[in-house]
């Protein structure tokens, strides 16, 4: 008689991610962080920093900028969601067929789309699609002259990028046609985001031929074995999860993810009353294992890979999710109790850490949270991070 699907508790689920995504700071260095979250998000330029930060206590924020542009074991690449992530440079070929591809083709189709439907000033002549491929090659020839340039300088060198884009909708504004396309170019893997143009918490940077990077060339595999294997790793970095969490995390559809996920190794698990999947093999012993580790505090910035894991959050979140996410569902700094999304933390303007527990938790959780906080403080060497997407608790602790 076969047994039914292993059933798991919210509980256990936030002992084995508080584990596998180094909440206890217990990782290595930026590269060990990053191979266990997969990517980190880099809407925010300062989050990458700051999710390496809590996962390596003995991590520098120097340590983090080497590994991303001195030696370039990391690198920000458009991707997942059409979001801004770091990846390690050496899983850029999977990530690159797996998502950005696809993704590059759909960003074009909808700027061709948009240039059709709306037109541009000055107006351009001839096909649209065929206009903007040859300024996106006239570009990146450009760039392969200059060596490095920001958007900017780009423009500068050809003119074409200057084209306003009209609006297509009433809410749009006009825009230069630069930021849309070199962010379809770097999606088609042709340009690169380089280092900043200022500190590590400025959002501006410079871009880079993609073959300074990888001399010789992006070889990217097949599209199908890609998906494949991104979808394993995510099961290995995130499971147990659902189907509908997967999805959402890569943006595919769902005949993506069920071709994904065809021929691997799964088992059905009930995740407190959710169907969900696992890879087969050791989860029962990485569940036991996780059970015995101590609750730790954790502050985690804005839009996070951990809590931004999953579509389904409810297992995790300990706090009313309106106080510490916007609108448009982005996620401001967060507090973390054994696992469990507890409350809200920000900068003032004098670099001091401020944070918010709603609900009681415990004086044990307090202390190890203030003790956090302390902890975090100096390791950002007098630098004010302020979100770019504010949400409302975290605002209310800034002003």
């Amino acid at each position: 008689m076969s047994r039914g699907p292993v059933r798991i508790t919210e509980q256990q689920r936030r002992r084995l991610i508080a584990r596998r995504h180094h909440l206890a700071g217990d990782a290595s260095g930026p590269e060990q962080v990053v191979r266990s979250l997969l990517a980190l998000h880099s809407t925010d330029p300062a989050s990458p920093y700051l999710s390496v930060l809590a996962r390596s206590r003995t991590t520098r924020l120097s340590d983090v900028w080497e590994a991303m542009y001195v030696e370039r074991m990391l690198v920000r690449w458009l991707a997942m969601r059409r979001t801004l992530f770091v990846f390690d440079r050496a899983d850029n070929p999977l990530v690159q067929a797996a998502v950005s591809t696809p993704l590059a083709a759909t960003l074009r189709t909808r700027l061709v789309s948009r240039v059709r439907r709306a037109g541009t000033e000055p107006p351009i002549d001839g096909d649209p699609a065929q206009w903007l491929d040859d300024v996106a090659d006239a570009a990146e020839t450009t760039l392969q002259q200059l060596g490095t340039a920001t958007g900017a300088e780009l423009s500068r060198a050809e003119p074409r990028l200057s084209t306003r884009l009209l609006p297509s909708a009433p809410s749009d504004q006009p825009q230069n046609l630069t930021s849309t396309l070199l962010a379809m170019m770097s999606a088609q893997g042709r340009l690169v985001r380089a280092v900043p143009g200022g500190s590590w918490t400025v959002r501006s940077h410079r871009w880079e031929p993609v073959d300074t990077w990888w001399p010789d060339g992006l070889a990217t595999p097949d599209v199908t074995a890609a998906q494949r294997d991104w979808a394993r790793r995510w099961l290995e970095a995130f499971g147990p999860a659902t189907l509908e969490d997967l999805q959402w995390w890569t943006g595919w559809t769902k005949t993506a993810v069920r071709n994904a996920i065809e021929s691997m190794p799964l088992e059905d698990v009930d995740l407190h009353g959710l169907p969900g999947v696992a890879l087969r093999g050791t989860l029962e012993a990485d569940l036991a294992a996780a059970q015995d580790d101590p609750p730790v505090a954790t502050l985690l910035p804005a839009l996070d890979p951990t809590p931004m894991g999953w579509k389904q959050r409810d297992w995790f979140m300990g706090v009313d999710r309106t106080l510490v996410f916007d609108r448009n569902g982005n996620l401001g700094p967060t507090i973390w109790w054994d696992g469990q999304l507890v409350g809200a933390w920000a900068m003032s303007s004098g670099g001091q850490i401020r944070t918010a527990i709603p609900g009681d938790h415990g004086s044990e959780a307090l202390t190890a949270i203030a003790t956090a906080a302390a902890d975090l403080e100096p390791r950002l060497e007098g630098a004010v991070v302020t979100p770019v997407f504010p949400t409302p608790l975290e605002r209310s602790l800034r002003n």
